[in-house]
């Protein structure tokens, strides 16, 4: 039986959301071992002079525990 765990994790990025959960999973993974899936909880996006700025994701990842 495999014991996992979930953290929450903040993520930003100028290009889109996606490129925001790849960095949360690149920056998170270099002291997190074995993430195993992520979950976009929320998108939100910073807006300025009618234009998108920022795309922001918080995600759920989940990693097994050894």
């Amino acid at each position: 039986m495999a014991v996992l765990k979930v953290i929450e994790v903040l993520s930003n990025s100028n290009t889109s959301w996606e490129d925001a959960t790849r960095k949360a999973v690149k920056q998170a993974s270099e002291s997190v071992k074995n993430i195993k899936s992520v979950y976009v909880r929320e998108q939100s996006a910073v807006v300025e002079n009618g234009e998108v700025k920022e795309f922001r994701v918080n995600v759920k990842l989940t990693f097994e525990v050894k």
